[in-house]
């Protein structure tokens, strides 16, 4: 058997493994209870492209992770008692019906979310049963 043949063969099947494990990441993310899909961008301006991924919720904190990643640990995880939604409008784009736009602030930074209205009714449920003296953190 030619040497380059082997080669591809051993290229292809990392290659096989490493989509395997992210798609595995991914199924396993999206089924835990708790996830929900969301995608962020910074506010910064111009404003830049979502990207997309899961949040889900911890004890006391939201936990996001890309999508395409095969990281086992969390790109952003935001506090509950730091992070307050300061915003939300409907998008009304083809292709994402019952879509938010949710502006929030983490310590001082601004970033957006897309979810879904359901996503987005947990999101303000959670946030609202933060401690008392902690119900400022909802618009």
């Amino acid at each position: 058997m030619p040497a380059a043949l082997i080669v591809m063969a051993v290229i292809l099947g990392i290659v096989t493994l490493v989509l395997a494990a992210g798609a595995s990441r991914l199924h396993t993310l999206s089924r835990r209870v708790g996830s929900f899909s969301c995608h962020a961008r910074s506010a910064a301006t111009p404003p830049g492209a979502f990207t997309p991924g899961v949040a889900l919720y911890a004890v006391g904190r939201i936990e996001w992770y890309r999508c395409w990643s095969l990281s086992v640990r969390p790109a952003r995880t935001w506090l509950r008692g730091r992070l307050a939604v300061t915003g939300r409008a409907p998008l009304d784009q083809p292709g994402q019906p019952d879509q938010y736009l949710v502006t929030c602030r983490y310590d001082d930074v601004d970033f957006e979310l897309v979810m879904s209205v359901a996503a987005y009714a947990g999101l303000a449920s959670w946030l609202e049963a933060a401690p008392p003296g902690r119900r400022d953190l909802v618009l």
